[in-house]
């Protein structure tokens, strides 16, 4: 018989499993699960083509750009380097 005991044991457990199952369950008062909002799609009324910033300067606009040289201070010593601004103005 006691060869034969361990055996009984895990029959006897493997009968316990709906009531473990059962006391495991979510009690009946829990609330719902909450529901996520659905996502929003946001998208630009342009078309993003690498111009920033991206305003309409007008008709016959004209652009001015004026090229200096500046010096830049690197750990490898100081150079002088081109440096570019622009801007609209109306034609």
């Amino acid at each position: 018989m006691g060869l034969f005991s361990p055996f009984c044991v895990s029959a006897e457990a493997q009968t316990a499993g709906p009531e473990i199952r059962l006391a495991q369950a979510a009690p009946p008062d829990a609330p719902p699960p909450r529901k996520r909002p659905p996502r929003l799609r946001v998208t630009p009324y342009y078309s993003p083509d690498g111009v920033y910033p991206r305003y309409n300067p007008g008709p016959n606009a004209v652009r001015e750009c004026n090229a200096t040289y500046v010096q830049e201070f690197r750990p490898s010593g100081t150079v002088i380097v081109p440096r570019m601004s622009c801007y609209w103005r109306p034609g």
